[in-house]
């Protein structure tokens, strides 16, 4: 079911006319009706497939996610600069579509993770025919009683950031937290759970950083607004060159 308004189709017309590509601005992209609640001055930090940030922690690695055992191989390798045994990642430019400039992605450079595992969390693979709002829906109705089945990989996120909005896919869960529903779902724009990372609410690639013109490379002082949006009302931009089809693996 798609939740389409004039608004979304106005939101269209700005990208085409880039908007995104922009340099930053002190006035504020319109906030457009995704029929879902918008989450608004959520810290969003940055990560990228092959990152390993801590070797030591069960979560701390980026080679695989949440969703994709073998993330590391399905999207094609480093998203960034690969050293040795080492994953870096590195500035992303509209000029060729904020795509990594040292590899070539299998699946969408822009993606990104929100705290709630929908698989591998037990109480979230139970409540997630509730919470999520789209459970009902085909073709998620269908699965969701299967743990071999997301109904939150793939699905797409507009993302806010002063005058640029850009687009992008989860493939991950987290930061810090996994079952945090009340704000990923919530209606009330309440803060995330998650203590770490100065409390951040998201991650997102380097691909996004690069599109909402975040600050740094690898800081936890952007924020942004973020809502979730459906397929059809994504209008087309770099976030819709490749589209991450593949399933929980």
């Amino acid at each position: 079911m798609t939740r389409r308004t004039a608004a979304a189709g106005a939101l269209g017309l700005l990208v085409a006319a880039g908007v995104v590509a922009c340099a930053p601005a002190t006035a504020t992209a319109p906030l457009p009706d995704t029929g879902y609640p918008w989450h608004t001055d959520i810290v969003a930090t940055t990560f990228w497939v092959g990152e390993v940030f801590d070797p030591s922690a069960s979560d701390g690695s980026q080679r695989l996610s949440t969703y994709d055992s073998r993330w590391l191989a399905s999207y094609g390798g480093c998203d960034g600069v690969s050293e040795g045994t080492q994953c870096r990642t590195e500035p992303r430019t509209a000029e060729n579509g904020y795509f990594p400039t040292r590899m070539t992605p299998l699946e969408n450079p822009f993606y990104l993770d929100l705290p709630y595992d929908d698989v591998n969390d037990d109480v979230g693979f139970a409540e997630r025919g509730k919470v999520i709002p789209w459970a009902s829906e085909a073709p998620y109705a269908a699965g969701v009683a299967d743990p071999t089945v997301s109904l939150m990989k793939n699905r797409w996120v507009v993302l806010r950031k002063g005058d640029r909005l850009c687009y992008g896919q989860i493939q991950d869960a987290g930061p810090g937290e996994y079952r945090d529903a009340a704000y990923v779902f919530g209606s009330d724009d309440r803060r995330p759970d998650n203590a770490r990372f100065n409390g951040a609410g998201l991650d997102v690639s380097p691909a996004l950083n690069g599109c909402l013109g975040f600050r740094e490379l690898d800081g936890e002082d952007d924020r942004v607004d973020w809502a979730f949006v459906d397929e059809g009302d994504v209008p087309d931009g770099p976030w819709t060159r490749i589209v991450t089809t593949s399933p929980v693996r």
